[in-house]
């Protein structure tokens, strides 16, 4: 008999204008097992805003900058009570799928799930 399978890890990966590096944190985790990711910016003209439906969605949110934090923090407070959220401090220094930014998002993000 088999095992259940267990549900996906949802991760949530936030900059200002998701258009370069929460995109990229989105396709890296994609192709991990077991994990399902999206990714939203914090500032309204954003390719994909983000929204309290998003943030309730997520396990763990994971912010590019304090700043992105901090917007989350005062504008969704009540979601992150049940949202474990994270700053990876990566800066605005990286364009789509840098390679340089993949290892850093490859380094960082499983120090905080199990990927």
């Amino acid at each position: 008999m088999s095992k259940p399978s267990e549900p996906p890890l949802n991760l949530l990966f936030v900059c200002s204008q998701n258009k370069l590096r929460s995109p990229t944190a989105e396709a890296v985790f994609l192709a991990y097992p077991g994990v399902e990711a999206l990714s939203a910016g914090t500032n309204n003209d954003a390719v994909a805003p983000i929204s309290a439906d998003v943030i309730e969605w997520a396990d763990v949110v994971f912010c590019m900058e304090r700043i992105h934090r901090d917007k989350l923090a005062r504008r969704f407070k009540a979601a992150f009570k049940t949202t474990r959220l994270v700053v990876l401090d990566i800066p605005d220094n990286y364009a789509y799928m840098d390679p340089e930014l993949i290892r850093i998002l490859e380094a960082k993000v499983p120090r905080y799930v199990r990927i």
